[in-house]
C-alpha cells in the first residue's frame, strides 16, 4: 500500500491512539480504521520505530517522539517563555486556570493551559477548539477577522449547540462579536459547558492570540468585575515584541 490513503490510515491510527484513554491492541485499531489486521500492522511498524508510538504488553500508546512534537507546536505559535510565565502569573492572582489561544490558518487552537494534565474532566484542553462559537476565546478571536473570513470560519466548522445558552444563529453571533469589539472582553457563560464560564481578551498588539480563563459558573457570577480587570491588565501588558 502507497501514496495519500496509507498516510491517511497511518494518521487515522495516531488520531484513535491519541484519543483512546489507554493502550489499544493492532486489532483494535484495525477496528476502528476499518482496514485489515496485515494493513494495520504494515503501519504501526515505521510508527513505532520513529519513536510516534509505542507498544507495550496492553497494546499502543503514543511514543517518545509526541512531546518533542508538541514543544515545537508551541514554539511556532509564540508559547515561549513569556506565555508561561503570563499563564502562571493570571493563574495566580486570579486563582482560575489560564490559557493561551491563537488563529492561524484558519483555525483555532489552545496553545497552552495551566489546568493539570490529570485533569480529564476539564472543559478547555490544548488542541484545535471545535467550538469557538461557544467559548470566550474564540470569540475572542473571530471578533476582529473580517465578515467573510468568520463566515468561512462558521461554515467550516459549524455552530453546534452544546448547551441551551449555546448560540447558533449567525446574525445573533455578529451582535455578540460586535458587543466583544466594543468591550475588548468576550464572556462565554455556560455556552460551552453548562458548569463553566470563560473570559478572554485578545493579547497586545496580537489580535490572533488570546489569553482566557475559565471558571464555575457560580464562582464567576460573585468576581466577574474582578476577574475580567485583572485578565485585561495581564493581556495589556504583554510583551507581544517576545514571541
Amino acid at each position: 500500500m502507497a501514496g495519500p490513503q496509507s498516510v491517511d490510515r497511518a494518521l487515522a491510527l495516531l488520531d484513535a491512539v491519541a484519543d483512546a484513554p489507554g493502550p489499544l491492541s493492532a486489532k483494535a485499531l484495525a477496528r476502528r480504521a476499518g482496514c485489515s489486521l496485515s494493513t494495520v500492522y504494515h503501519l504501526l511498524g515505521p510508527l513505532t520505530a520513529r519513536g510516534y508510538l509505542i507498544r507495550g504488553p496492553e497494546g499502543y500508546a503514543p511514543g517518545p517522539r509526541v512531546p518533542s512534537l508538541h514543544r515545537s507546536f508551541q514554539r511556532h505559535m509564540g508559547a515561549g517563555t513569556a506565555v508561561t510565565a503570563l499563564l502562571r502569573h493570571v493563574r495566580r492572582i486570579t486563582g482560575a486556570e489560564a490559557y493561551f489561544t491563537a488563529y492561524r490558518g484558519g483555525r483555532i487552537t489552545v496553545v497552552d493551559t495551566t489546568a493539570p494534565l490529570t485533569d480529564t474532566h476539564h472543559p478547555f484542553v490544548p488542541g484545535i477548539e471545535t467550538r469557538a462559537h461557544a467559548t470566550a476565546h474564540g470569540k475572542a478571536l473571530l471578533a476582529p477577522l473580517s465578515r467573510s473570513a468568520r463566515r468561512r470560519y462558521l461554515a467550516d466548522h459549524g455552530m453546534a449547540r452544546l448547551t441551551e445558552r449555546t448560540i447558533t444563529d449567525e446574525e445573533r453571533f455578529e451582535a455578540e462579536l460586535a458587543g466583544v469589539r466594543a468591550r475588548g472582553v468576550a464572556v462565554s457563560v455556560g455556552e460551552a459547558d453548562p458548569a463553566y464560564t470563560c473570559l478572554a481578551v485578545p493579547l497586545s498588539g496580537r489580535p490572533d492570540r488570546a489569553l482566557s480563563v475559565s471558571l464555575p459558573v457560580e464562582d464567576f457570577r460573585r468576581r466577574r468585575g474582578e476577574v475580567g480587570s485583572l485578565l485585561a491588565s495581564a493581556a495589556a501588558v504583554f510583551p507581544a515584541a517576545s514571541e
